[in-house]
């Protein structure tokens, strides 16, 4: 038997479009499939609450399908170094392949142990499988990575077309047998409390899921999604997020099929798909963007200290309905749609003056598609300054967004169920309510549902009063 290829998965949780596993197979060895949970490496930016939970399924639907191929995952943890040289001596494996990434720590840690296993003289090949392009394939006129995200979409669009997904590899041979961790040892699932009962109502880990979840996106959403997407409480997104952060599809595969099912209707969606791909290459090409505003005048921004603020925030007990609407789904099944991340983040910058760094971390720990080049860049335009940023100065008004992306309050309802009986008028300012109407909707404000925390009025003359600061200092 030929020396076996060790397979080394990573956010590309699955067999189909897989450049590493496919090039693994063309070489006829026999493989050895292996995920290796290296938390040392990633540091601060371990994975949260929501995205452990989601990893263990996503791992235990990867493992089926490598089953149903007849091969084996493996199971490591600790640093990769030495996770990969203990496979490879207890396998004889002469050739290693993976899909890269694109965090900071792992960009570090990959290229280390590609030169040592070269230096020991195996052969190591890493593909691109999670982006459109790669970081350094796209460029403005100076030849600098977009700091802008329109011109990028433009490049992207007058680009050569994403590469054609590959097919999944067949006739794939098993190499030895190695021995692996439990994925019930990693606990990454919560024990007490349960807090994952909304999340498994919710979602569906897996390849299987994740084209079913595209196809059936682009038979119904993809052609009304400029129409639809800002309507929080309908069904207008695609909801493939989560699939995408842990490589359960592939953007190819998105890209190509939706263009294929919905045409240059689509479009509006890709874009948004483009913004994944523009936040990636911003990450590469500023390492701290998780840590440092791009913006360095934000550096010396006047941040206030406010923990009730921002209990009272990750609770959903602000008193603003579509804020706290918005932020108990978060809790209840890991996501929140894009226009309530706007609101809330907005909020949370803007109304109560805290860091952008703590709404980063929230939302790091809670959602099930945390994916560090979305969620810096997200929380940096949000406060104004990242790349392509709404300016300071653009304070979301968390009622009329409401009434305007919830006009009838199904979303607020939804959520927020001391308040499902309290009539369009008032559903998104329930502190205007005649005293008899809230009575005949059961809501008793200060106790069964908060007031405000903050005057809308008042925290946007003092955020305005916060940049002013700011620009006077630089």
């Amino acid at each position: 038997m030929s020396a076996p290829a060790v397979v080394w998965f990573r956010h590309d949780l699955r067999l189909s479009d897989n450049p590493a596993l496919v090039a693994a197979a063309a070489t006829g060895a026999p493989i050895v499939p292996l995920f290796i949970l290296d938390e040392e490496a990633m540091g601060c930016w371990r994975y949260g609450g929501a995205s452990c939970w989601r990893l263990h399924h996503s791992l235990e639907s990867l493992a089926d399908d490598l089953a149903a191929q007849g091969l084996t995952l493996v199971l490591r943890s600790g640093p990769a170094d030495l996770a990969l040289s203990g496979l490879i001596a207890q396998t004889g494996a002469t050739s290693v392949f993976w899909n890269r990434l694109y965090e900071p720590w792992a960009i570090r840690r990959d290229s280390e142990i590609k030169t040592r296993l070269r230096g020991f003289g195996l052969k190591v090949e890493s593909f691109n499988a999670s982006l459109l392009f790669e970081p350094s394939r796209l460029r403005n006129a100076k030849g600098e990575p977009f700091r802008v995200f329109t011109p990028f979409w433009k490049a992207i669009l007058a680009a050569p077309a994403p590469d054609v997904p590959l097919a999944k590899p067949e006739g794939m041979r098993a190499g030895p047998r190695a021995s692996s961790e439990s994925i019930e040892s990693w606990k990454l699932l919560p024990t007490s409390p349960d807090w994952a009962q909304g999340l498994r109502e919710r979602w569906r880990a897996g390849e299987t899921a994740a084209l079913a979840r595209l196809a059936q996106f682009c038979a119904r959403g993809a052609t009304r999604y400029a129409a639809t997407r800002d309507q929080i409480a309908e069904p207008g997104v695609s909801l493939l997020s989560p699939h995408l952060h842990f490589g359960e599809i592939s953007p190819r595969q998105v890209w190509r099929e939706t263009l294929a099912r919905a045409g240059e209707d689509g479009l509006p969606f890709l874009r948004q798909l483009g913004w994944r791909e523009f936040c990636h290459h911003l990450l590469a090409a500023n390492p701290d963007l998780p840590e440092r505003p791009l913006d360095k005048n934000f550096e010396r921004f006047p941040w206030r200290e406010d923990e009730q603020g921002f209990l009272a925030w990750k609770k959903g007990l602000t008193g603003y309905p579509l804020v706290d609407a918005a932020m108990r789904e978060l809790w209840r099944t890991g996501y929140m749609h894009n226009r309530a991340r706007m609101v809330v983040g907005s909020f949370l910058v803007k109304h109560l003056l805290l860091p952008w760094r703590m709404g980063e971390a929230w939302f790091w720990d809670t959602l099930v598609d945390a994916d560090l080049a979305n969620n810096s860049c997200g929380w940096q335009w949000i406060a104004g300054c990242g790349a392509d940023a709404a300016p300071y100065f653009r304070v979301f008004n968390p009622i009329l967004q409401g009434e305007k992306f919830d006009p009838q309050g199904a979303y607020v309802r939804r959520n927020l169920p001391e308040l499902a009986r309290l009539d369009n008028k008032f559903i998104h300012r329930p502190w205007e309510a005649p005293d008899s109407v809230l009575r005949a909707a059961g809501v008793k404000l200060g106790e069964t549902y908060p007031l405000p925390i903050v005057d809308h009025l008042h925290a946007r003359t003092r955020a305005l009063s916060a940049f002013e600061s700011m620009r006077a200092h630089r």
